[in-house]
C-alpha cells in the first residue's frame, strides 16, 4: 500500500527506521529486532542504507522480508551514490516484483573516505532527480524526500533550501520525512514556513534518541541539527558520572518526552530512527497515545 494514503487513514501514527547489518551473519539478531518491535504497529518501516550505499544489495532483500514474513509496510531508501539509469531500474523493478510500493528518495551521502559528495551519473545529482525519474517510470509508486528543519548543511539558505523541497515535491514527491532534530520548536516552524510557501504534503517529524554522546555529536555535525545547550550540558554530565548507559537513560527520555510533545501538538505522527535498538524504541512508544 502506499504510505501517504495510510497516512490520510490513520493519524497519529509511529513509523520506525532500520539500518541493514553490513554482514549476513547478524541477519538473525536483525530481524529479531524487528520481531519485538511488532507491537508497536507502525504504520511503516523505512530501511536505509550503510555509509555510501554500503548496504544497497541488502536493502532489497529485507524490505521484501518485512513485506512477506512480518506483515509490514516497509520504504526502500534510494540515492544517486553509484546510481545509473540501469541500476535504478533494475532496483524498482525488483521492489514492484516484492510487491513494494515505497522509496524514500535521496541524494545520499558521500562514500566513506570522500568529504564531498560527487555525483557517478549525469542523470542522478539530486534527490530530485530520482524523485523526477521514479514519477515518470513507475508513477504506481509512493515516494518519500527528506526535509531539514534546521536546513541542509550545503544550502545556501533557509530559502533556497525550502524551495529545493517544494522543487522535490513538485516532481512527484509525496510526503516528508524530517532529518533529526531536538528542539520541536525548529520542527513546528519549518512547517510553517513550508506551508507559508504553498507545501502541503505531510512533514513527519523524525526522532532520534541520542545513545552514545560521541556518536550525536559526530553525527549532528554531519547533518547540521544542532543540541539545545541545556541538553548537550546534561548528556555531558550523564556520560561524566554513568557513561554510556547514563547517556542513553538520558536519551530515551528525551526521544519520550520529544514524542510526546510533537503528537500532542498535531504531527501526523513521528518517525523513530531505532538504531537497531528494540528497547529504546518500546520504552519510548510506551504511553505514547497513537
Amino acid at each position: 500500500m502506499r504510505i501517504r494514503e495510510l497516512m490520510e487513514a490513520r493519524r497519529p501514527f509511529v513509523s520506525l527506521e532500520f539500518f541493514p547489518p553490513k554482514e549476513r551473519e547478524a541477519w538473525e539478531g536483525f530481524f529479531g529486532v524487528v520481531e519485538r518491535l511488532l507491537p508497536v504497529r507502525p504504520l511503516f518501516v523505512s530501511v536505509t542504507y550503510g555509509a555510501g550505499g554500503s548496504t544497497h544489495a541488502h536493502t532489497l532483500e529485507i524490505v521484501s522480508r518485512l513485506k512477506t514474513a512480518y506483515g509490514l509496510e516497509p520504504m526502500a531508501h534510494l540515492t544517486c551514490v553509484g546510481a545509473s539509469r540501469d541500476k535504478i531500474r533494475g532496483f524498482l523493478d525488483a521492489l514492484r516484483a516484492a510487491g513494494v510500493d515505497n522509496v524514500l528518495a535521496l541524494r545520499g551521502d558521500p562514500p566513506k573516505g570522500q568529504e564531498h559528495f560527487v555525483p557517478d551519473s549525469e542523470d542522478f545529482q539530486h534527490a530530485s532527480d530520482l524523485v523526477a525519474f521514479i514519477r515518470q517510470e513507475y508513477p504506481e509508486l509512493c515516494v518519500g524526500v527528506a526535509g531539514y528543519p534546521e536546513v541542509h548543511p550545503e544550502a545556501a539558505s533557509p530559502e533556497a533550501d525550502l524551495e529545493r523541497l517544494g522543487g522535490k515535491l513538485a516532481l512527484g514527491g509525496n510526503f516528508v520525512v524530517t532529518q533529526l532534530f531536538f528542539d520541536n520548536d525548529k520542527y513546528f516552524a519549518f512547517v510553517d514556513k513550508a506551508r507559508a510557501a504553498g507545501i502541503t504534503a505531510p512533514m513527519v517529524p523524525g526522532v532520534l534518541p541520542v545513545l552514545s554522546l560521541a556518536s550525536i555529536k559526530r553525527f549532528a555535525s554531519l547533518c547540521g541539527a544542532s543540541l539545545p545547550p541545556a541538553y548537550m550540558a546534561e548528556l555531558e554530565a550523564a556520560d561524566a558520572a554513568g557513561g554510556a548507559a547514563a547517556v542513553a537513560e538520558i536519551g530515551i527520555e528525551y526521544a519520550r518526552r520529544q514524542a510526546r510533545d510533537l503528537i500532542a501538538r498535531g504531527a501526523p505522527g513521528v518517525h523513530l530512527y531505532t538504531l537497531n535498538k528494540a528497547e529504546a524504541v518500546l520504552s519510548i512508544v510506551s504511553g505514547l497515545d497513537y
